[in-house]
């Protein structure tokens, strides 16, 4: 990294890479493991959305701690570094129990390791988050890190639509009597259940896992050994609580935590609605895979847009951008029929096309938030920001999860069922389509007003740049 804060490309895709791992695992638990458990495992969906609610709770307790360890503790690999060789294992051990768990499994087990899962995905993900905004303290070089992580991101996300389609694809010629063959006996042990490959969503699942094995430590140890870490700083600590106290006052944190909670809770609650409302009420069960594949290519399309439209006009008005587009792709989905697949994958790849800003653009305007942090308080508490904003991102995941499969299950939707009243219907029609359009404008409100602009932050930084200066100036006088 230069003085200017200006960052090779190496350096941004290599420490970008730890995304497309993390994506692996955090989609399919929204979209697969809800019918997973609930039509092949056969758990009660309301118990299995309490169990899942649960296991977040516990991030209430581990994020800010990691989050303000990682900032304090200092290693001869740096602060950052042994979270994530620490974190990996754990994340691997839950992933696996929950992607490909044993026959007869209960509530207990998913509990169990899902909140392994979720302790070891804290410690990888706070510390690289925290880690990438110190990579550059300049305005658009860390939507540049931001947009790198969350590109791979996509891949990740990509992959994971791709695993589905060759698995189905797989499942579809074993069921259909296609059971010789090298790569079909290497499926069958890799991905079927007593010696058979079926088409359900376990085999998908099992897949995650499988490529979550391979790259999580492969690209962990890339970055780890590649890529180095901001020097320290010397600042004045407070207790970590005190620091709660400070971000209480922070006007621009409190406004993007109130928005991101509100966004990721709209986005979690449709997601875990999608395979039903694909699966139920278009009847398209056979090309879900297709679809989110189509639904993240087109994201990753759209990352270059997103980053020059933020670049014009703000990374807050562009995300309200992205917020309108999805709404109205959403809404227009609350007119289709059973087996219009065409209009629907339209729609669907409009809201792919947003759903890059939603990754990427609040990120980076947390990392400049930061800076004016650092402003007020002469401390570097980096990673206690993305410990409090990755505690919201976890706590609106389970909350939209919660509650999307808890008004499903009120409703009186079975899960198991292969057919459904038109009332049942319907219901999943509105909750899937109506419950996140109007949590989306409500993120739209919210953001539009957002204070910290680009000028803004640019008079921060230059700011604590002189005031540094001046008390490194202070510090060598006798």
């Amino acid at each position: 990294m230069s003085q200017s804060g200006v960052l090779k490309r190496s350096t941004i895709l290599i420490h970008g890479s730890v995304g497309m791992p993390l994506a692996i695992i955090g989609y399919p638990l929204v979209v697969y493991l809800p019918p997973f458990y609930a039509q092949e495992v056969g758990l009660n969906m309301a118990l299995m959305a309490m169990v899942l609610v649960i296991a977040r709770i516990s991030d209430v307790i581990t994020d800010p701690l990691i989050g303000t360890l990682s900032d304090r503790w200092q290693t001869r690999i740096g602060r950052r570094k042994p979270w994530l060789l620490m974190g990996v294992p754990l994340m691997l051990a839950g992933t696996v129990m929950i992607f490909m768990p044993p026959l007869g499994v209960g509530v207990g087990h998913l509990l169990l390791w899902t909140v392994i899962m979720y302790l070891g995905w804290t410690m990888v993900t706070l510390p690289y988050g925290a880690w990438g905004a110190e990579l550059s303290p300049e305005y658009h070089q860390r939507s540049r890190v931001t947009a790198s992580r969350e590109g791979f991101v996509l891949v990740g996300l990509f992959l994971a639509a791709l695993a589905p389609a060759i698995v189905q694809s797989l499942g579809k010629r074993y069921q259909a009597g296609d059971t010789d063959g090298a790569m079909m006996n290497f499926a069958v042990w890799l991905l079927g259940r007593d010696g058979e490959l079926g088409i359900g969503y376990g085999p998908i699942l099992a897949a995650m896992a499988w490529l979550l094995l391979i790259l999580l430590p492969l690209t962990v140890f890339m970055v780890v050994t590649m890529v180095k870490e901001a020097p320290p700083k010397s600042v004045q600590r407070t207790e970590w609580k005190q620091g709660l106290r400070v971000l209480k006052n922070n006007g621009p944190f409190k406004r993007m935590m109130l928005m991101l909670l509100i966004i990721v809770t709209g986005e979690s609650f449709r997601n875990a609605l999608s395979v039903f409302f694909m699966q139920h009420v278009l009847q398209i069960q056979s090309y879900i895979g297709m679809m989110y594949l189509l639904y993240f290519g087109v994201g990753i399309l759209g990352i270059p847009f997103w980053l020059i439209l933020g670049r014009r006009i703000g990374k807050h008005r562009a995300f309200c951008v992205a917020v309108g587009m999805s709404s109205a792709a959403i809404l227009g989905m609350f007119f289709l029929q059973a087996g219009q697949l065409v209009p629907f994958a339209i729609m669907f790849a409009l809201k792919g096309f947003c759903f890059a800003a939603f990754q990427f653009l609040p990120l980076s305007m947390l990392a400049d938030i930061v800076d004016l942090d650092t402003a007020r308080s002469k401390e570097h508490r980096t990673g206690l920001f993305f410990a409090m904003s990755g505690m919201a991102h976890k706590l609106a995941m389970a909350i939209g999860l919660g509650l999307s499969l808890g008004l499903l299950s009120l409703v009186g939707f079975d899960a198991q069922a292969t057919v459904h009243t038109d009332q049942q219907l319907l219901a999943l029609r509105v909750l899937y389509i109506l419950g996140p359009v109007a949590l989306y404008m409500t993120a739209f409100a919210i953001a539009w007003k957002y204070p910290l602009t680009s000028e803004r932050q640019e008079r921060i930084h230059q700011w604590v740049l002189r005031r540094n200066a001046r008390l490194e100036l202070a510090s060598e006088r006798p």
